[in-house]
């Protein structure tokens, strides 16, 4: 199996910025994309980014420019750097992976427990 574990969340000041990261760690033979969701309260839940292997990268319309996803392919880590953050950013980050555990014979997904980013004065 395939567990991700994440960190990083917390309380910032709108402007502010923050960093979460997630570790993937398992019996691993591939992975396809990792990246973050994010569901505030109320909301569906909605893609934040994406990296794709090898590197194409996406991101929601309402983050771009301010946030940066990044991956550390030895470590399957991936990284989601948040700049300039809006109290409408405040929402449960989730960090997902679609992987190939050994012994499943296809590509899963798979999601961590999520973090809270709370953007507030």
């Amino acid at each position: 199996q395939v567990q991700l574990v994440e960190s990083g969340g917390g309380l910032v000041q709108p402007g502010g910025s923050l960093r979460l990261s997630c570790a993937a760690s398992g019996s691993i033979f591939s992975i396809k994309a990792m990246g973050w969701y994010r569901q505030a309260p109320g909301k569906q839940r909605e893609l934040v980014a994406v990296i794709t292997s090898p590197d194409t990268i996406n991101y929601a319309d309402s983050v771009k420019g301010r946030f940066t996803i990044s991956r550390a392919n030895a470590k399957n880590t991936v990284y989601l750097e948040m700049n300039s953050l809006k109290p409408e950013d405040t929402a449960v980050y989730y960090c997902h992976t679609d992987a190939w555990g050994t012994g499943s014979g296809r590509y899963l997904r798979y999601w961590g427990q999520g973090t809270q980013v709370t953007v507030s004065s």
